[in-house]
């Protein structure tokens, strides 16, 4: 297996990279006085008083993939010991689409058992995160991973995070071939980063001047900018969620190119009206050979027009909204230099992954394995390192990670799915025979205790939650009913909340905002319903409507439009409709107790 070497970037010179500095956000000053990323990040790694680095350098280390955390269920006794709180490093893998070789994944099991307190993690945008890596490890890590031509450029920052793409088992050869531009855009996209090769990898500085990022500049963009592929009729990726989405058009099984989306993106602030999620809007088609000048197009408008002085308002969806769509189109085709063509047609009817076995059309068998909040450690009952590890000892295919924190043991040939699932029901990784519907459809993020931004509880907190749902579902009727559950630790969109038909994002320990009436394919932003309600209430709301819609639901009604015909919730009509209250009701306050009258007729 070749490593796979980025390919030039397009520069643009329109851009204008000469505002004075003091009119630049904070971080926009960080980056270009940062020496090209490299900051003091070697002098802080040989800091050993700290397990930290400093301030400046963490921030930049976001560029080389990694976050500074520490362990928030020991920050308050430890302060109160006067000790420096538990300092660990996130590092995040990227890995294009998802998709790794056995040899690669037994090469993380070691790094994960070594450096990251044996536990690895399947992240919301189909790749791994290493957690409790102690700063004296993060060098041997990083170089762990370069032994099986993996890094972890690119997956946090300002610039083109990991590129994210469907996980089809039914349609390998279609799948092979998005894959393959995922990678390819992966590999166009991330930053040269010199800093990356000689920190890391202790690769000698180039004497001279050093030559500019041939398409960021010096600063970079202006916040993350998020990628994706999906393979109608899935939308496991959330593709409305991207700043860039690619919807895969194929005629008898064959590609022949992407509808483009634009403007997606989650993240919002709590009771702030000038931010906001929104969904992307489809622009037109184009073939599968424009899809780099296409980033590069796009991306080139962001670079060049988001807003460097605040850094709220800085994402993508934001230009889009501050310049209109029709003067973002049109720019995006002056730099492309043609015209794109019109949408062609397609479907979504999902996004939640289909666990079990699955045979494609070449022979080969598909595993998907639910993973509860992709959390690969073993406990009893369920040993998913172990398990996973002796099946890389013996598996000829690959594995792929999903964007819903799910795995998939890839192309297992006919004489081999005998051991592979022996060895997948020895270790108990086959536990979604038993899961409900609910169950199999929940995201949660990781809040805490290592998320410096979680202000409650998620990961820790989804099983509770569904352990209190499932007897609600189970006396309504409902337990194999799908519905899509996402709860995240803040107000951010790491879980893909607020496309979920049901979500709960934290305020405070114990207090949660919940929203209704996001789309079940994800084409919908849902509304707020309850504002830092406690559990109890939140339960009681959704077991209230639950009910309901068990007993007057339409014949192929999902739960998130159900919401919205019985009047729980008006449909949010775009980003900034969002935070707009229900007619008639203050933020956060259910409209009437019992059911709302329901027009059998509408």
């Amino acid at each position: 297996m070749k490593p796979s070497t980025p390919s030039p970037a397009l520069p643009d010179r329109s851009r204008d990279i000469s505002q004075p500095l003091e009119r630049l956000d904070a971080d926009e000053r960080l980056k270009a006085t940062s020496d090209h990323l490299r900051g003091t990040i070697p002098q802080s790694l040989l800091d050993r008083i700290t397990g930290a680095v400093a301030d400046r350098d963490a921030k930049l280390l976001k560029f080389h993939g990694i976050y500074q955390q520490d362990d928030r269920d020991l920050r308050e006794e430890r302060r109160r010991q006067k000790l420096e709180p538990a300092y660990q490093f996130m590092i995040r893998v990227r890995m294009p689409g998802g998709v790794c070789t056995p040899a690669q994944w037994l090469r993380l099991d070691e790094l994960a058992r070594a450096y990251g307190n044996g536990s690895l993690r399947i992240t919301t945008r189909g790749t791994l995160q290493f957690h409790w890596v102690l700063k004296h490890a993060l060098r041997e890590t990083l170089q762990g991973l370069h032994e099986v031509l993996l890094d972890s450029l690119s997956a946090c920052g300002d610039d083109a995070r990991g590129v994210v793409c469907s996980v089809d088992p039914a349609q390998s050869a279609l799948h092979a071939q998005v894959h393959a531009l995922a990678r390819r855009t992966s590999d166009h996209t991330i930053p040269r980063l010199r800093a990356y090769h000689e920190i890391w990898y202790g690769e000698e500085r180039i004497v001279g001047p050093e030559p500019e990022e041939p398409f960021y500049g010096p600063t970079y963009l202006p916040r993350k900018f998020k990628i994706g592929f999906v393979i109608p009729p899935c939308n496991d990726i959330d593709v409305y969620a991207q700043d860039l989405g690619f919807i895969a058009i194929a005629e008898a099984g064959r590609l022949t190119g992407f509808n483009v989306a634009i403007g997606g993106g989650l993240g919002h602030t709590d009771r702030v009206n000038g931010t906001w999620p929104a969904l992307a809007q489809v622009i037109g088609f184009v073939g599968a050979d424009r899809v780099l000048a296409v980033c590069d197009a796009v991306m080139g408008v962001q670079r060049d027009h988001g807003d460097r002085s605040n850094r709220a308002h800085a994402r993508f969806k934001y230009t889009l909204h501050d310049h209109g769509l029709a003067w973002i189109k049109a720019e995006i085709e002056r730099r492309l230099g043609q015209a794109l063509e019109p949408a062609r047609p397609y479907a979504f009817t999902s996004n939640g992954d289909p666990f079990g076995w699955q045979q494609d059309e070449t022979g080969h068998w598909h595993a998907t394995l639910l993973v509860p909040c992709g959390r690969l450690v073993d406990r009893p009952g369920t040993a998913w390192l172990d398990g996973l590890r002796a099946v890389a000892r013996v598996h000829r295919g690959s594995f792929r990670l999903t964007t819903n924190q799910n795995l998939v043991v890839a192309g297992i040939a006919p004489a081999q799915r005998p051991e592979i699932e022996r060895l997948l029901q020895e270790h108990g990784l086959l536990a979604f025979e038993q899961a409900s519907a609910l169950r199999r459809h929940a995201i949660a993020c990781v809040a805490l205790p290592t998320c410096g931004l979680a202000m409650a509880e998620s990961e820790r907190y989804l099983p509770t939650l569904l352990a209190r749902l499932e007897p609600i579902l189970a006396r309504h009727g409902l337990l194999q009913e799908p519905i899509t559950l996402r709860v995240s630790g803040c107000p951010n969109g790491c879980a893909r909340p607020y496309v979920g038909e049901i979500a709960l994002t934290g305020r405070a320990i114990g207090r949660y905002n919940l929203y209704l009436g996001g789309g079940f394919h994800g084409q919908r932003l849902g509304r707020l319903y309850l504002e830092n309600a406690v559990e109890a209430a939140i339960v009681a709301a959704l077991d209230e409507m639950l009910g309901h819609f068990a007993h007057d639901r339409r014949e192929g009604e999902r739960f998130g439009d159900f919401v919205i015909r019985a009047g729980y919730v008006s449909a949010v009509r775009d980003g900034p409709d969002f935070k707009t209250p229900n007619p008639g009701e203050a933020p956060g306050r259910p409209r009437q107790k019992g059911y709302p009258h329901v027009d059998a007729t509408a």
